[in-house]
């Protein structure tokens, strides 16, 4: 009995096998699903910049900063207090005892010594500080979306090279086994040509997870889902136009953001250092204050006392000796102030050096290019010839592939010096300030 129950489940599962199979066969059902999107460089741009987890979060310090505008722009107006309490006392007295008591005040300073204003001031500086960090953090970003998108798009191009180049090794291992065959070559010759078969396939192997680490690369930056599976449609094109360092240099000058947070920081620190002053200067405020309160005693016949007053005063408040305190905070201010100095400075000479380097990488990449079309002419050459000889019949349809595979070779060598290129363009516009084009 067990061993026809054993059959019988193993018919279901066969069964059940097979219409799985012919459902997936038929795309009535995804056996492996993969979403994929078609992206253009500019749309996957669009997708970082809405989407990209770093600039989200420096988008919220900016929404942060103006809130503290708000903040600090609230000291400068009145403010409205009310309390009211009531006290029931039983026991104490020859007859219970509830007292209702109530104020109102009212507040308004007239001068805090330049508290308010040098406050509000700071707060603005700061807001411009954020904003700049993000104009920095977009600028980032559109690089290393450049960057990885450009790779994918590579690696994609050298996936399809070594798939090429595995699919030659193999047919010179299959010529070489047929010439074996015949006694022409050696065996060393077959285990050589093995060899490089597998040192081939390992190479072609590589190249397939170098892709999928672009591609989860550019998954994480764009925020997209892990299973989704981006296809790169920007052509690498290469439009060479004249740069100069020195042009670069003064515009790095003027768009960077990095100088107008600095710029910015050096006045807030400014603010910040006569809000510390503020503290040992004195205040003045005018305050009115309603006061309202009654009792009543617990009798045969209720009685409540009222007592209804208000109070209008100005007063003046300054501290005359807090330990120098005020004297210390004003000394900080003033070294936070120097260190922004300081850091300007050197951020201008990084600035330059990096400007520099971005604009003989740069030069360099127009040269590669330069050589790599020299190749891509000789080789396409090399290529036609030997299609019309196999056509004539004086070259095998293998030496016909060697060439076109050489071809293959000097047309990716061609989009390896185009893609450096690209991506020494988008790090020198970084440098400077601004892409020129997305």
């Amino acid at each position: 009995m067990s061993k026809i129950l054993r059959v019988i489940i193993l018919l279901t599962l066969v069964i059940t096998a097979t219409c799985i199979s012919d459902l997936g066969r038929l795309n009535l059902i995804p056996l492996a699903y993969a979403e994929e999107l078609t992206l253009t460089f500019s749309e996957a741009v669009g997708i970082g910049l809405r989407d990209n987890r770093d600039i989200l979060l420096q988008a919220k310090e900016v929404e942060k900063a103006k809130l503290k505008i708000s903040e600090a722009q609230g000291a400068a107006f009145p403010s409205l207090d009310l309390t009211s309490t009531w006290f029931y006392t039983a026991g104490l007295y020859a007859k219970d005892l509830s007292q209702t008591n109530s104020q109102v005040t009212l507040k308004q300073y007239l001068y805090k010594g330049g508290k308010v204003i040098n406050n509000i001031k700071y707060s603005n500086y700061q807001l411009e500080v954020e904003q700049s960090l993000l104009d920095k953090t977009k600028l980032e970003a559109i690089f290393n979306f450049a960057q990885a998108y450009y790779t994918l798009s590579l690696s994609s191009f050298f996936v399809e090279l070594n798939k090429g180049i595995w699919e030659n090794s193999r047919q010179h291992l299959d010529y070489l086994n047929a010439r074996y065959q015949n006694g022409e070559v050696s065996e060393s010759e077959i285990l050589q040509a093995q060899a490089s078969l597998a040192s081939v396939q390992q190479a072609y192997e590589d190249s397939v997870r170098q892709k999928e680490a672009a591609q989860a690369l550019l998954n994480n930056l764009l925020a997209l889902d892990k299973d989704v599976v981006v296809i790169p449609v920007t052509e690498f094109q290469f439009n060479p136009k004249e740069v100069a360092f020195d042009q670069g240099f003064l515009k790095a000058m003027s768009t960077r953001p990095e100088i107008k947070q600095y710029e910015a920081q050096l006045k807030s620190d400014k603010s910040s250092i006569e809000l510390a002053r503020a503290a040992g200067r004195p205040s003045v405020y005018a305050s009115w204050d309603y006061y309202s309160r009654s009792h009543s005693v617990t009798t045969t016949v209720n009685t409540r006392n009222w007592s209804d007053y208000n109070v209008l005063g100005v007063t003046l408040a300054w501290p005359v000796f807090d330990g120098w305190q005020t004297k210390a905070k004003v000394e900080q201010a003033i070294v936070d102030l120097k260190k922004t100095e300081l850091g300007k400075v050197k951020l201008i000479q990084d600035i330059a050096l990096e400007v520099k380097n971005a604009y003989l990488s740069l030069r360099n990449a127009i040269d590669q290019i330069n050589a790599s079309q020299a190749d891509l002419t000789y080789y396409r050459q090399n290529s036609i010839t030997a299609a019309d000889r196999y056509n004539k019949g004086q070259v095998s349809l293998l030496d016909k592939n060697d060439a076109q595979l050489k071809y293959e070779i000097s047309v990716f060598n061609h989009k390896q010096a185009v893609y450096d290129y690209l991506i020494a363009k988008y790090n020198f516009d970084k440098s400077t300030g601004g892409f020129n084009e997305i």
